[in-house]
C-alpha cells in the first residue's frame, strides 16, 4: 500500500501522541438528525468510532436548521452536523473531517451530498461502494474536497 504525505504525517503524529502518553481530544460534535432517520444513526456510529465525541438532537424541522447554518439547497443531505466552527452535511467520512480540522480552511464546511451509496452509514450489502466527492462550501465556490469510494479516500 503507497501512503501519502499527509496520511504519514498524520499517522506519525498520532504515534508520537501514542508514546507521549498525551491524548489530544477531539472537539465535541453536535448531531442534527430527524427522528426516523436510521441511516444517521450509523453515520454517528462511524465517527465516534473514529473518536469523535457526538451529541444527537433529534429535529423534525431539519430544514431550518440547514438553512441557518448555511447549507447550499443542492449540497443538502439527511444530516446536519456542527464541529469546532465547521458544518458537516450528509455522510461525510472521518478522514474528510480529521482533514478539515487538521488544515482548518476557510470554508463554512464539508457536504456528502444525495446520500451515496457505501458512504459511511449508507452501506447496503451486497451493493459496491459508489465513488462520491465531499465538497468544501461557504468560500468563494463550492469546490471538491476529497474523493471517496465508500469510506476510504481516493487517489
Amino acid at each position: 500500500m503507497k501512503i501519502d504525505r499527509r496520511t504519514f504525517t498524520t499517522l506519525a503524529l498520532g504515534a508520537t501522541i501514542l508514546r507521549s502518553g498525551h491524548a489530544i481530544a477531539a472537539p465535541g460534535m453536535l448531531v442534527h438528525k430527524d427522528p426516523t432517520c436510521g441511516c444517521c444513526d450509523a453515520w454517528v456510529d462511524h465517527v465516534r468510532a473514529a473518536g469523535y465525541d457526538t451529541r444527537v438532537i433529534e429535529v423534525p424541522a431539519i430544514n431550518a436548521i440547514k438553512a441557518r447554518l448555511g447549507v447550499p439547497l443542492d449540497l443538502r443531505s439527511c444530516h446536519t452536523a456542527e464541529i469546532d466552527g465547521y458544518v458537516l452535511e450528509g455522510h461525510v467520512p472521518a478522514a474528510a473531517i480529521n482533514r478539515l480540522l487538521s488544515e482548518r480552511p476557510q470554508v463554512r464546511g464539508l457536504a456528502a451530498p444525495g446520500m451515496p451509496i457505501g458512504s459511511p452509514g449508507m452501506e447496503v450489502e451486497g451493493r459496491d461502494p459508489e465513488a462520491y466527492d465531499v465538497t468544501a462550501f461557504g468560500g468563494r465556490q463550492p469546490a471538491v474536497f476529497m474523493r471517496f469510494k465508500g469510506a476510504d479516500p481516493m487517489r
